[in-house]
């Protein structure tokens, strides 16, 4: 009866220890996953920002077809899309959902050229000399951006970049602590088993062995759970984040599916390497404390 009970407590130990090393890998994956998906999420935000070039009403439309040829050939321009003025008015009337046109008498809108601009050139700086050259020509009145979003955009993204790495070294450290806690309170539970081993002469490799051993397939175990649920969460961001993260990028994906499996097995071999270290230094009498 005893063997069961000590057999059921040790299925218990060993559940438990896996499924604290799942989770705890699970959150590192979330955070590796953002780290390394940082730039094409940055390079996504930044291609979806642009700005508008509105044209003189006097242009002629072959000097502003001109012109758009011109932007599209740019390095800073990744879309140029021309919209004329009775373009520009059905889909502001879309927007309002009447007529305003029949209302005025007269279509007040302005031609206009779409700008998204490429995500190397998407900063305040580059913006201020693109807006520079592009109001050299003739034919434009007005280029027109969100210089607030713009700022904002660029100046939350360094600081994401940085939030996000510091956070994820913490949550590291604190990851560390909680699955050697966890090993120790396991080695723990077996240590009158080394010191007996020790006792009969075995020596310190052959007693470790098993445990390493161990250890080496809770890392495992532990790591191919957390690399299910990270499946699942990233299959779940891919349908709504289409093109931007996803299953796409398979290097990125088994990058950050190795590094799971490698932090789970590191993290797990060094917690159990020492925390069996500290049992077989100890004498028997100090077993009891």
């Amino acid at each position: 009866m005893s063997n069961t009970v000590a057999k059921r407590k040790l299925r218990s130990s060993y559940a438990t220890t896996i499924i604290s090393i799942s989770l705890v890998l699970f959150v590192l994956g979330i955070i590796g996953f953002i780290y390394l998906n940082a730039s094409r999420l940055s390079v996504y935000v930044k291609e979806n920002l642009g700005f508008t070039v509105l044209i003189k009403d006097n242009a002629r439309e072959a000097e502003v077809m001109r012109l758009q040829k011109i932007l599209s050939a740019s390095p800073y321009v990744r879309v140029a899309e021309y919209v004329n003025k009775d373009q520009a008015a059905e889909l502001l009337k879309e927007e309002l959902g009447e007529d305003f046109v029949d209302f005025l008498g007269y279509n007040p809108l302005l031609a206009s050229i779409e700008v998204k601009l490429a995500a190397a050139w998407a900063n305040p700086d580059s913006m201020a000399r693109i807006e520079a050259q592009i109001m050299s020509f003739p034919q434009v009145k007005e280029v027109y951006y969100q210089k607030n979003l713009l700022d904002a955009i660029h100046e939350n993204v360094r600081k994401i970049t940085i939030v996000l790495g510091l956070f994820g070294v913490l949550l590291l450290l604190i990851s560390v602590a909680l699955i050697n806690n966890t090993i120790r309170l396991s080695v723990y539970s077996r240590r009158f088993l080394i010191k007996t081993m020790q006792l009969v002469g075995a020596t310190r490799g052959f007693i470790r062995k098993p445990f390493l051993v161990t250890s080496i397939l809770h890392g495992l175990a532990g790591a191919t759970v957390a690399i299910l649920l990270l499946s699942g969460l990233i299959y779940m961001v891919s349908s709504e984040m289409e093109g931007v993260v996803g299953f796409a990028n398979v290097f990125l994906i088994a990058v950050l599916f190795f590094l799971v499996i490698m932090l789970g097995i590191a993290i797990t071999l060094v917690s159990t390497f020492f925390a069996v270290n500290k049992y077989l230094r100890l004498h028997t009498d100090e077993l009891y404390y």
